[in-house]
């Protein structure tokens, strides 16, 4: 097998996920692929590239890898000052550094990445790029990580050298990089098998990034087993797994493994077969701190690596659109309002402006894990002093719908151990057609409406009015769901 620095990266993760991409691609979950980061990614890098002034590109070739770094030792010759995807190979290992600078004795190699710090696997990345670049008979003269800065507020036109951060790692990459050969051989131990490797499930399966092949890893566990409790550490299932002989949920219970209520809850429910987990008063003494009307509040969101309007800040969540239910009374009407920002402009201040024209000051505003709507709201009030009264004020009333399923005073076995909405929802209301996410057409999760608000300044008029009709649809779910979930849990109190 030829290990790229990815695929290198992912080997000291786990060789088996190398092995499974080459074997049984089929059983890798895509839920996990984020194509929007990448996509991201791919834009931060073209930006990058001019950060040292003029460079030369080493575009993609057809005819392979080979070719391109036939390519990059012809710039070298030439005398290119920065090459940028310089390609090097070295036996059966390549690597294509992001931005090479080249100097009379010797290169310097700056990684671009599109997070806003540098990480621990970005220090495993760089070293195996030194070491192939080495190997290829090149002095290294240092190793640099250049990532997002995210202190930069965008003022007008992007400032590059504001935008980003180089931080040297050239110590920390030597330093690794004498790992490298052995760390090589070790992956393609297991990479390089014929039979499927064993492999066991453990944190290495979420971290650095999650693994899209953990279902089939677990398929041999009984179900559910002691893997599937909500926010339980994936290190210590694995150890009462491995170590202990603690799988099922049975076995959880008989080996005394300390839970929380909202764990236990869980665990309850599966071993003794009931369908749902309720302390009625804990939902009563929640009911009891709401005051009518109540409003039912649900953002979506903007978010770019590059900072696309003034005042913004790298991976800002910048708010679009929102819905908002209100229910004047027990039992009585229920309003709609909505609003979705034209695309192509800031929309900040008209969010901001409508939301305190819908929501009085002194309300009782409703969220699901409202610390997402709290911090837009509170960043939106720093932005827009003359708003910031009303908006803050919106944020001392607002109450979390959530909290009765993240305490564990009402557990549901359809949860499947999620707190989510998209998990509570069909569990409350499992053949309900008016909340059916997947009925909706177009957009069916939050991920989608990011994109889709995003991408409605490339398209005709007719189609933008399709897409901003579905945004509203789908975000008018969002809040109707709350409704539906605090209609449920006021039933489940009497």
């Amino acid at each position: 097998m030829r290990l790229s620095k990815s695929r290198y990266v992912t080997g000291l993760q786990c060789p088996k996920i190398l092995w499974m991409n080459e074997h049984m691609p089929e059983q890798f979950d895509e839920s996990v692929r984020d194509e929007a980061r990448l996509e991201e990614g791919n834009v931060v890098g073209d930006l990058a590239m001019g950060y040292y002034g003029d460079f030369v590109e080493v575009e993609f070739d057809e005819h392979g890898f080979a070719a391109m770094a036939q390519r990059t030792r012809e710039l070298l010759d030439a005398g290119e000052r920065t090459i940028c995807e310089a390609t090097f190979i070295y036996e059966n290992n390549f690597c294509m550094a992001d931005i090479l600078l080249v100097e009379d004795d010797g290169v310097r190699i700056v990684e671009v990445k599109a997070t806003t710090s540098v990480k621990e696997y970005h220090k495993d990345d760089a070293s195996y790029q030194l070491w192939v670049i080495e190997q290829c008979g090149l002095n290294v003269k240092s190793v640099g990580l250049m990532h997002l800065n995210p202190d930069y507020r965008r003022k007008g036109d992007i400032d590059q050298h504001e935008l980003f951060v180089v931080e040297d790692i050239t110590d920390e990459a030597r330093r690794r990089a004498q790992a490298v050969p052995l760390s090589i051989q070790r992956i393609l131990t297991v990479a390089d098998v014929d039979r499927e490797p064993d492999a066991r499930v453990g944190s290495q399966c979420r971290n650095p990034h999650p693994c899209g092949y953990q279902a089939w890893c677990k398929r041999r566990f009984p179900q559910p087993n002691v893997f599937d409790i909500n926010n339980f550490r994936l290190s210590k299932a694995a150890e009462l797994v491995y170590d202990n002989s603690v799988v099922t949920l049975d076995d959880v219970l008989a080996a005394g493994v300390s839970l929380n209520q909202r764990q236990m809850a869980q665990v309850l429910c599966e071993v003794n077969g009931q369908d749902e987990y309720v302390d009625r008063e804990a939902v009563r003494d929640f009911l009891d701190e709401l005051r009518f009307p109540l409003y039912f509040l649900d953002f979506e969101t903007l978010q770019a690596a590059i900072p696309p309007y003034d005042d913004c800040w790298p991976y800002e969540q910048i708010p679009s659109q929102y819905s908002l239910h209100v229910l004047d009374k027990p039992g009585g009407e229920l309003r709609h309002y909505e609003f979705l920002a034209p695309e192509g402009s800031d929309p900040r201040r008209a969010v901001a402006e409508h939301l305190c024209a819908d929501i009085p000051v002194g309300a009782c505003t409703m969220a699901f894990n409202m610390t997402f709507e709290h911090t837009r709201i509170r960043e939106l009030a720093e932005l827009f002093p003359d708003l910031a009264p009303h908006l803050l004020d919106i944020n001392v009333g607002m109450v979390d719908l959530i909290e009765p399923f993240k305490r564990g005073d009402v557990y549901l076995r359809a949860m499947g151990g999620s707190n989510s909405i998209k998990a509570v929802l069909p569990a409350m209301f499992p053949d309900d057609p008016e909340l059916d996410y997947h009925a909706l057409e177009g957009i069916h999760n939050g991920g989608e409406a990011m994109n889709a608000y995003a991408d409605l300044v490339n398209h005709t008029p007719e189609e933008r009015a399709i897409i901003r009709e579905q945004l509203l649809r789908y975000c008018e779910l969002d809040t109707l769901a709350m409704v539906r979930i605090y209609e449920k849990l006021v039933e489940i109190a009497r």
